[in-house]
């Protein structure tokens, strides 16, 4: 059963999706530079981010391979 997140990532176009990967990995840059500097308070937030990329770009390649074999 595919996730609720997964699903609204699904009716996302594919504009919204790499404008939402490109915040998500400057938020990952941000929070490893929080991190090494010690300011970092939610560790949890890191995977969070990492999921959500990976979440998106899953997605990204499920519409291009159903692109491509349509």
């Amino acid at each position: 059963m595919a996730s609720k997140i997964a699903t609204d990532l699904r009716t996302k176009s594919d504009d919204e999706l790499k404008d939402g990967l490109i915040d998500l990995r400057k938020e990952a840059f941000n929070l490893r530079f929080q991190r090494a500097s010690g300011q970092l308070e939610n560790t949890n937030r890191m995977r969070q981010v990492r999921r959500e990329i990976a979440r998106i770009k899953t997605v990204l390649t499920e519409k291009t391979r159903a692109a491509a074999s349509a």
